[in-house]
């Protein structure tokens, strides 16, 4: 019989791509790593890795075992909550990956919440890129993954990853107080503050303006949407900004646009028997109801 420690290493090399990664995440050496999946490549009798210029790659037969391994690993998840629900309190930690303007009118709410109705159970909070996310939560690092959906921007499909929206959080046209802007079209001459190239965030905010007629003049980048805001307060930028971030001592100018991105939870297919993660997204569903 495979070794189940061994045959994690090398699940965790398929999600991680690096030993060196691997390591780092685990806590152990590269070589050690290195050696332990050698033993898994003896135990086996086949070529698990092969080099890859300065790194390695899984073979064939390496990815029908992580596969493998994939599956094992699901039915230990839906163990350990069968376990878990079968206690009479709801205890455990459960670790969240959340993006930033989540963790400050969502995550904060249901921590304290869960602290009143479940004092057993911990939460922890992260906030994580959106692009890394998702591979975070199928690696294990994380139990729950918020993150946002911009129009347009379909997020790609993962075997394995069970999602579902908790709130439509309306997009906003925000610009300084003085300006004498009407509607998006009034702002080709203006400067913009956006989130960085790569974003979903971004992408839709420069396919809104061209829809509008023009390429957007990009003079501020940042992913903090406080500093959004602070940016238009002060008159320098115009900005797109989600309600769940409009703050009524601001002042500024808004302008709805009609258009709105999607707050997801997305957990691990396994997870959807345990109770600390139920209990987490029910009052998720509550808060996100709440404010919404």
């Amino acid at each position: 019989m495979y070794d189940l420690h061994r045959l994690r290493l090398l699940r965790e090399l398929s999600h991680r791509g690096t030993l060196a990664a691997v390591a780092d995440a685990l806590g152990y050496s590269p070589s050690a790593i290195s050696h332990q999946l050698g033993i898994l490549e003896r135990e086996t009798g086949t070529r698990l890795l092969e080099p890859a210029g300065r790194r390695v790659r899984l073979s064939a037969a390496a990815r029908q075992l992580v596969a493998h391994t994939e599956t094992i690993l699901r039915e230990l998840e839906r163990a350990e909550a069968d376990i878990a629900a079968s206690r009479t309190s709801i205890t455990g930690t459960v670790h969240i990956a959340t993006f930033q303007t989540a963790a400050q009118t969502l995550v904060l709410d249901v921590i304290q919440q869960l602290a009143h109705d479940h004092p057993r159970l911990s939460v922890t909070f992260a906030h994580v890129d959106a692009e890394a996310a998702i591979p975070a939560l199928i690696a294990r690092d994380y139990d729950l993954v918020l993150s946002e959906q911009y129009p347009g921007s379909p997020p790609p499909p993962h075997p394995g990853v069970s999602s579902e929206p908790l709130l439509t959080d309306p997009l906003l046209l925000a610009f300084p107080i003085d300006w004498s802007a009407r509607s998006l079209a009034d702002l080709a001459e203006a400067a913009w503050v956006m989130e960085h190239p790569g974003t979903a965030a971004r992408a839709w905010s420069m396919a809104a303006c061209r829809a509008a007629g023009y390429e957007p003049q990009v003079h501020f980048e940042t992913s903090d949407l406080n500093l959004h805001s602070e940016i238009v307060e002060r008159g320098l930028a115009a900005a797109f900004l989600p309600q769940l971030t409009f703050d009524p001592l601001r002042s500024f100018q808004t302008v709805s646009i009609d258009q709105s991105r999607i707050i997801t939870a997305s957990t691990r297919a396994g997870s959807d028997r345990n109770p600390a993660v139920n209990a987490i997204r029910s009052t998720l569903k509550q808060v996100a109801s709440a404010t919404h």
